[in-house]
């Protein structure tokens, strides 16, 4: 991990498209601003990670689901 000491309107570029300025430091508090491009998501880590296992969870398939599957499907050709 590199690390970084910055004060407030003291800014660190990423690239050449990403910008990261520290605003204010309360307490244990600091506030940035992100300038990013207009097409690229930012999420706060807990949402990040909460994102990640639901698309790793929607990826798994068991066999009862593809026994299901199998059974809706020929059901629909039968017709």
């Amino acid at each position: 991990m590199l690390i970084l000491t910055r004060r407030p309107g003291e800014s660190l570029h990423l690239g050449d498209n990403i910008k990261i300025t520290v605003l204010s430091v309360q307490g244990k508090q600091i506030k940035l601003g992100l300038d990013v491009p207009e097409d690229m998501t930012v999420y706060r880590e807990e949402v990040y990670l909460r994102v990640k296992e639901q698309n790793r969870l929607s990826l798994e398939t068991s066999d009862a689901d593809l026994l299901a599957a199998t059974q809706i499907w020929q059901g629909k050709t039968k017709r």
